[in-house]
């Protein structure tokens, strides 16, 4: 082969590389960050085979929207408690999920004189499509989310915030913008997303791809995977919180809540709960569940 059919060889083949490189990090970025979400109906039909949900009918609920960041629109429900009460708690529900996704938890907060608020994370349920930043701008929402919650009640007396995996990671970020509430509880969330993908890649022996996707992840939508680091929101706060986390969570390791944990600056405690895996403490022990969200409660006072 001559020297210049060698060069032209060379050329092509190293632009097919590229070309491989790029469109398998934009398809590992899509499939990271824009899931499959599943409907209300589906979400609630789970939620009921898997505990009981017939508190939910009986609540007075409030529906309207709120503008997030960017102008994005999120469809939010409040539950009113049966006790007449001035304290709130917005809950974040998890990855792929929606708003019925936190109606696990609203049993404890009900028990505890809370009425409770439950949202559709951006691009879950009856909000607009969209791709998922892990906490930057989920963040951003939420922190819009908690002065529309105390817009429309001027009677409001405490507002905690509670998160699940993505909505705790949403939750604890959104303390990067101070947001006027009284409390944090966060389970089973993340300190940065890379570390959990590169574990779930890496049992698939796939590891190394975590950094096609971090490219792909900032060309197609303009934030980088290792830029979702939720436990970088931690290290000037103040607001109490408290992570609990499923001492058998084998996808977002209770190592996790434990760097969070040792990062946030005020009152804060950790709980993990015996024999749970990922999202499901409340499920596994439910009465340890509601004991450690009221000893916290009383004790951050």
């Amino acid at each position: 082969m001559k020297r210049g059919e060698t060069i032209k060889v060379a050329v092509i083949s190293l632009v097919v590389v590229c070309a491989f490189v790029l469109v398998g990090s934009l398809l590992l970025a899509q499939f990271t960050m824009t899931g499959r979400r599943k409907t209300l109906d589906g979400a609630f039909q789970w939620q009921s085979e898997h505990y009981d949900t017939s508190f939910y009918e009986p609540l007075q609920k409030s529906d309207y929207t709120v503008e997030g960041a960017d102008g994005y629109v999120l469809h939010v429900q409040e539950l009113a408690n049966p006790v007449p009460s001035t304290k709130y708690v917005i809950i974040s529900h998890g990855y792929m999920d929606n708003r019925f996704g936190a109606l696990k938890y609203v049993p404890t907060y009900l028990d505890l004189g809370y009425n409770c608020v439950i949202y559709d994370l951006r691009g879950h349920g009856l909000n607009e499509r969209t791709f998922t930043t892990y906490g930057i701008l989920e963040g951003q929402d939420l922190a819009a989310l908690v002065k529309e919650v105390r817009a429309r009640h001027a009677d409001l007396t405490e507002l905690g915030l509670h998160g699940e995996s993505l909505g705790a990671g949403s939750t604890i970020t959104s303390l990067k913008y101070q947001p006027e509430v009284d409390f944090v509880v966060a389970d089973c969330g993340f300190s940065d997303i890379e570390n959990v993908l590169r574990g779930a890649y890496g049992r698939l022996g796939a590891g190394p791809l975590i950094d096609l996707a971090n490219l792909g992840a900032k060309l197609r939508y303009g934030y980088a995977l290792s830029d979702m680091r939720p436990i970088d929101s931690l290290s000037n706060n103040t607001i109490p919180v408290l992570f609990i986390h499923g001492a058998n969570d084998s996808f977002i390791l209770p190592k996790n809540s434990q760097d969070m944990y040792d990062r946030t600056r005020g009152y804060k405690e950790i709980c993990l709960i015996d024999g749970a895996e990922h999202a499901r403490s409340v499920l596994t022990d439910p009465v340890a569940y509601e004991q450690a969200i009221a000893n916290f409660l009383q004790s951050r006072e």
